[in-house]
């Protein structure tokens, strides 16, 4: 039977990859890059897979499945990006917005607070009103591109949650995110922020996948399209449209599958920088552990199931800072990603040289010199006048000083960068490489300039950074060495439990340890160093981690498609979908089944535990079906919690979770060719 091939493609921040894996999933037949093009993602993925397919000469008649994997998510949530939403926010109290962050994620975002909700055992504290509801969503539909809904308790019984998921859609023909749909687990304001954070990247998957769709169709591509979840299982794109915020660890969780696929090492710490992110995980006996308390990205701990990750804004296009305090200054990269100038200028050399050279020029080095900023597309709505104007003056790339009138505009290009609609470009690690020869894709000329530009800024002794743009352009190189290094400390002191209790991030950084990974030999005697080995992953990791292996004084190992593992990790995984259900027990001999249609009584526990598992078995088998799954295996897992009450064993409450797995669909065509 010819199984036919295999198309994995990756969209990064910077680049996206694909590659072609023979129907058995055994080797590599193909690979390729290209830049991700934000404005038409269509464009750089219709590159990468084009130039795949000619690699692999393998007609696209022969793909039998395509799968998709992307950090546009992480990125986003990481440099606290996307569209513009509104929070419906039932039965909780202000101290509930303080929690979990919703505060801060909310970002002057509107949140609309209603009465009602129900209580822990799903009864109705309070009546919804619809018709405030009806009014206030509709006022609002103009100025945002989506809505969450968290109700209280809405686990236990999600009634107020659907009656305002259809008002909504109704009135307004907006996505609706509602939180008991994210999450079986209590903790309201959790799941609130869980559900604010898919509402508002719903617009970029969905852009994402109706470009992959795109691309495919144009090029004679008649395969399933499949998406790689954070937990590293795959979805069908249909599914993750709606529920995008699965897809946080999406790119991560691929390359650690990639990374076992690649080289077959059952222990390692897995490292995989790309552009805006390096994102580290631990990969033990074979398989990634799973992060109990939910995915932690961008300083937020959603309640998605994902692959234990330490995702950092630190990547070859993060942004360099200059420290100016002390005497010496020093340097600081990320967490926001910025378009390196030397690939700016592969488009707009003229623009950029010009600017870079009237700088140089001049002996006193400006604020805003060697700084550029760029339009992207999105939605402008709910922003301020001072907002508006300024992005109207952004109608193509500029020198930044070009872009703002006066200093007061500065927050707003703050506020515009983190909308999405413009990127800022400047000094990079990126450039730095090109300037020391490891890179040579982009304007090297370009890289040069900026960090000669760069260089003259002055430290707190009034010296200049850097004279020479190869000396700055190396301790560029070099910070990005140590904050790498320390990700992966950071990381091996939260897996290893002798280190418990300890804060990983002061640990990572202390100086004792530093000493000890110098091997410092004084009156004290120092020694350490890391006890696995470092997967390096991402197309720059050959130019990086040699240095980083040297520092901790461990194995690196970097694979032969080191660039393109989270590809590799999309096309070789297995469909998974987990559900899970509860039942309660609000009086003695009543048991409140709490099912997805509402809260069910049962005077008999086993019937009540019966019903809660045969209804999460066609909840499961049914999201396995259109997440893409073909026969589907069934485990069930019972967790009862009991309490022992004057000598009698009392029952409290009972979860149950029902996992479906199965291999991902193909095409037909290639089930049924001999």
């Amino acid at each position: 039977m010819n199984m036919g091939y295999y198309l994995g493609v990756d969209t990064g921040g910077t680049y996206t990859d694909a590659v072609v894996v023979d129907g058995a999933a055994t080797k590599v037949v193909g690979k390729a890059k290209s830049l991700t093009t934000r404005k038409d993602l269509s464009i750089g993925i219709g590159g990468a897979v084009d130039a795949a397919l000619s690699a692999a000469d393998v007609p696209a008649s022969d793909i039998s499945m395509v799968s998709l994997s992307t950090t546009l998510a992480t990125n986003a949530l990481v440099e606290g990006q996307g569209g513009r939403v509104a929070l419906i926010f039932i039965g909780f109290d202000a101290s509930d917005e303080a929690r979990a962050g919703l505060a801060d994620a909310l970002k002057g975002d509107p949140i609309l607070r209603f009465e009602g909700g129900h209580g822990h055992a799903g009864q109705e504290r309070a009546p919804l009103d619809l018709a405030r509801l009806e009014t206030e969503v509709a006022a609002l539909a103009d100025d945002v591109v989506g809505f969450a809904v968290a109700a209280q308790f809405a686990t236990r019984n999600p009634a107020h949650e659907i009656a305002a998921r259809e008002v909504i859609r109704r009135v307004t023909g907006r996505p609706v995110t509602c939180s008991h749909e994210l999450s079986a687990n209590l903790n309201g304001p959790k799941r609130a922020l869980t559900a604010l954070l898919n509402a508002r990247l719903i617009g970029m998957i969905d852009r994402l996948v109706a470009a992959c769709e795109q691309h495919l169709q144009r090029a004679g591509i008649d395969a399933p399209l499949m998406v790689v979840r954070g937990d590293g299982a795959l979805i069908s794109a249909a599914m993750v449209r709606e529920r995008p915020i699965e897809t946080i660890l999406s790119g991560p969780a691929a390359s650690i599958v990639g990374a076992r696929w690649l080289t077959g090492a059952k222990d390692a710490l897995v490292s995989d920088i790309g552009g805006t992110t390096t994102d580290v995980a631990l990969l033990k006996d074979g398989l990634p552990e799973i992060d109990p308390e939910g995915a932690r990205v961008g300083g937020f701990r959603t309640m998605v199931e994902a692959v234990a990750m330490r995702t950092t804004g630190l990547g070859g296009d993060s942004e360099v800072h200059l420290v100016t305090e002390g005497l010496e200054g020093g340097l600081r990269l990320g967490p926001r990603r910025l378009i390196p100038i030397s690939l700016l200028a592969v488009d707009h050399g003229p623009m950029v040289d010009e600017s870079l050279d009237r700088a140089l020029a001049t002996e006193v080095a400006g604020e805003m010199d060697g700084r550029f900023v760029v339009p992207m597309t999105g939605t402008a709505a709910g922003l301020t006048a001072r907002e508006a104007t300024v992005l109207a003056r952004i109608d193509r790339p500029m020198p930044l000083a070009k872009a703002l009138a006066s200093r007061l505009e500065a927050a707003a290009l703050d506020r515009l960068v983190a909308r999405g609609l413009v990127m800022l470009s400047g000094v990079t690690p990126s450039d730095a490489s090109h300037v020391l020869g490891r890179l040579s894709a982009w304007n090297s000329g370009a890289a040069e300039k900026a960090l000669r530009l760069m260089g003259r800024r002055r430290n707190g002794s009034g010296e200049r950074f850097a004279n020479d743009p190869a000396v700055f352009a190396q301790a560029i190189v070099d910070q990005l060495t140590l904050q790498t290094a320390e990700c992966l400390l950071e990381a091996a002191f939260a897996e290893d439990p002798a280190f418990a209790g300890h804060a990983p991030e002061t640990l990572a950084r202390h100086v004792l340890l530093h000493r000890g990974l110098a091997h410092h030999r004084g009156v004290m005697q120092v020694s350490a160093r890391l006890g696995v080995p470092v997967i390096g992953l991402g197309a720059s990791a050959p130019a990086y981690y040699g240095a980083v292996g040297t520092m901790l004084g461990c194995d690196m190992i970097l694979p032969e498609h080191a660039g393109v593992a989270n590809a590799i990790g999309a096309v070789v995984g297995q469909v998974s979908q987990r559900v899970t259900g509860s039942v309660t027990s609000p009086a003695e001999g009543r048991y409140a089944a709490h099912l997805p249609n509402g809260v069910e009584i049962f005077s008999d526990l086993e019937a009540a535990l019966a019903k809660m598992e045969a209804t999460l078995r066609a909840e499961a088998m049914d999201r396995a079906a259109r997440a893409g799954a073909v026969e589907a295996t069934l485990l069930a897992d019972r967790k009862l919690k009991e309490a022992e009450i004057e000598g009698r064993r009392m029952f409290i409450e009972a979860q149950i979770t029902v996992t479906a797995t199965g291999r991902p669909r193909v095409a037909h065509d290639f089930e049924q060719k001999e």
